[in-house]
């Protein structure tokens, strides 16, 4: 059996002829009839520049449909899809072909000269170019190259993709996701949000991470729904998409851009039946704004590159605010005591390490073994590097990163916590917590928070506030007023990039 994943993608795109895959608000589409054949000739490009089975395809271009398609001829050679975020340096950029040594790298077309370069240096042997208009090398080189109507073989384990990760300490590791990684991840995803081919997904994500690629395309492809492709976040686009769409898949930024507008409405919206969040957490008030508007409840989930999808809040159920719901079937999850050398599982209502086990947990990192064996366990459990709690409901909370923890004065301080009590207050659209160099308690408790406009909030009221829900050690020492918080392409809060602001608050204290 051919355990590569374009094999289960084509025999659906086979099965959907001529229904349409993708359309954009350009007007450009592609059937999935269309798509199959686009693959081939871009599979018979690939081949004739010297893309072999098991070699590395590193991608930094702007998102077309036809990304989307480089990527399934990727799957169709059995190569392994290395996409890069847009913003990458060349420096970055420098430090990821030298590391994955791929076979092939294809940028923008006006990148070509620097990229060329790049390849030079760190021994990449070909440069190809991408734009986004159907244009660039790699097109011309569809054109005069023969078809490949095959399907290269692959092994479960064999690698698919290799997704680097933000690198907030130290290198960036490649999370390498298998063939079956990614299609258990997909089935299982289908299944528990109900997608079919009457489906039409609003698509607005970034094609660089396991959100917009694995999430949301991927599921897309095993249902034999349709996508509706934005190059970006377009607020007029995505209100006009929404009367024939049926999905959004978006991270919390999506959700109040479209809160602030008194377009979003429950008749605009009725024909929808699902909006999801994920990549970084969503507010219970936005949450709450956004049901009272619409009427639908969004729901949140929870994923890693290492992992793709975990946990999520029920189709059919509650789906409580502030949490990422329940195990994913074939997930397996626990929470582990972080002291304990022996990963100790703590019970429910007690914080500790979130681990999780499946077959969506990727095989390691790329010419990382010792990293690998240190978060990969022995047992197929992986530490997210995540604290959580489980509720008695079996509902997952996320309430921090290991590394955002604050130790102020010997005492665990978990963020989540203090911000959700300083995000409840009038005049308060969001707030970021985090610890800060302190001569006397190690760290000092530190926020960050965005007022709504207007807003006559203080510093000292704020803290005032916090008196009554939190105990002394978790009350901020000081608190700073910005008027947006940092974050990267996905929508998480830079928490670093905060500490590194603000590092000098208490020197002297």
């Amino acid at each position: 059996m051919n355990h590569n994943l374009f094999a289960t993608f084509n025999a659906r795109m086979q099965a959907r002829g001529t229904a349409n895959f993708i359309t954009t608000p350009e007007g450009d589409t592609y059937s999935y009839a269309d798509a199959i054949t686009a693959t081939e000739r871009l599979a018979g490009a690939l081949k004739a520049l010297g893309v072999q089975p098991g070699d590395r395809v590193a991608v930094q271009v702007d998102k077309s449909p036809e990304v989307i398609l480089l990527y399934l001829a990727c799957l169709r050679v059995g190569g392994v899809y290395l996409p890069l975020n847009t913003g990458y340096t060349a420096e970055e950029v420098g430090y990821f072909l030298g590391d994955a040594e791929p076979a092939l790298f294809v940028c923008r077309p006006e990148a070509k000269d620097a990229a060329e370069a790049i390849a030079k240096e760190t021994g990449c042997p070909k440069v190809v170019t991408l734009g986004t208009h159907k244009d660039g090398t790699l097109m011309d080189a569809v054109a005069g190259a023969e078809p490949f109507t095959g399907i290269e073989q692959r092994d479960k384990d064999d690698l698919a993709a290799i997704l680097y990760t933000s690198g907030t300490t130290g290198r960036s590791k490649g999370a390498m996701l298998t063939h079956n990684n990614l299609a258990s991840n997909s089935a299982s995803l289908q299944e528990a949000w109900r997608f079919t081919e009457a489906d039409r997904l609003i698509h607005a994500l970034p094609i660089f991470h396991t959100h917009g690629l694995f999430v949301a395309c991927n599921v897309i492809l095993m249902a034999g729904a349709s996508l509706y492709f934005m190059a970006k976040f377009d607020l007029d686009q995505i209100i006009g998409a929404m009367p024939d769409g049926t999905s959004l898949m978006g991270v919390p930024t999506f959700y109040t851009r479209l809160l602030q507008d008194e377009r979003l409405t429950a008749e605009l919206t009725r024909n929808m039946r699902l909006f999801t969040s994920g990549s970084a957490p969503l507010t219970a008030e936005t949450h709450q704004k956004f049901q009272e508007r619409t009427g639908h409840a969004i729901l949140e989930r929870y994923g890693m590159t290492e992992t793709n999808m975990n946990t999520s809040n029920p189709y059919d159920g509650d789906r409580i605010a502030g949490t990422v719901g329940l195990p994913l079937p074939g997930v397996e999850i626990r929470i582990t005591d972080p002291e304990s050398s022996n990963h100790e599982p703590l019970p429910n209502g007690e914080i500790g390490m979130l681990e999780v086990r499946g077959p969506n947990v990727f095989k390691g990192y790329w010419r990382m073994p010792e990293k690998t064996k240190a978060e990969l366990l022995d047992d197929g459990f992986f530490i997210t590097g995540d604290l959580a709690v489980i509720d008695e409901r079996g509902y997952v909370q996320i309430v921090g990163r290991d590394k955002d923890l604050v130790i102020s004065g010997g005492f665990n301080v978990y963020p989540k916590e203090v911000e959700q009590v300083i995000d409840a207050m009038d005049g308060v659209v969001e707030s970021a917590v985090i610890g800060l160099p302190h001569p006397d308690f190690g760290e000092g408790v530190t926020a960050v928070v965005v007022k709504e406009p207007g807003a006559p909030l203080t510093e000292a009221e704020i803290i005032d506030n916090l008196a009554d829900h939190l105990a002394k050690f978790k009350q901020p020492k000081r608190v700073f007023f910005v008027s947006a918080l940092p974050r990267n392409t996905m929508g998480k809060v830079q928490k670093k990039q905060l500490r590194d602001e603000y590092k000098d608050t208490y020197a002297g204290a």
